[in-house]
């Protein structure tokens, strides 16, 4: 199957939890559902059984549809030509990561203390501003003989 339509569907499931993605995935009118709908699947099954990972935590991190190798082949055409036929691969890479309560708490002090660390300096001594010069405004009599 081709990236471009594996990619329409992988884009609907990016960032979201791993149930919601397989409901998604479920009734997603796309022949390219199935295949990432298996992939999500194995890759929840391997966090279970090898890193004993609840399910509920889980969620869809990193996933994305990059180009494999293409299949060249070749069609029969009018006048004994011939036109090229190329049949696309996809390699679906699927991250899936934990989300825990604790940890967004933990990054939520974090971000609080970033914010508010930095103390505002004042400035030690006023500084005396010069006077500014003012032209003379011009007298009427100056202006008229200008004028003439």
């Amino acid at each position: 199957m081709s990236p471009r339509k594996v990619r329409l569907v992988v884009n609907t499931v990016r960032g979201l939890s791993v149930a919601e993605a397989e409901t998604r995935l479920t009734f997603l009118p796309k022949l390219a559902a199935r295949p990432v709908l298996k992939l999500l699947r194995s890759a929840v099954a391997n966090a279970e059984h090898n890193f004993k990972l609840d399910r509920k935590d889980l969620y869809v991190r990193h996933i994305t549809a990059d180009g494999g190798p293409t299949l060249k082949r070749w069609r029969a055409r009018a006048f004994g030509r011939a036109a090229p036929i190329r049949k696309r691969t996809t390699h679906i890479t699927l991250v899936l990561a934990t989300r825990n309560a604790q940890r967004a708490t933990f990054e939520e002090k974090t971000v609080k203390t970033e914010v508010t660390a930095k103390p505002v300096k004042k400035a030690s001594k006023p500084v005396a501003k010069k006077p500014v010069a003012k032209k003379p405004a011009p007298d009427k009599a100056s202006a008229d003989k200008a004028t003439e």
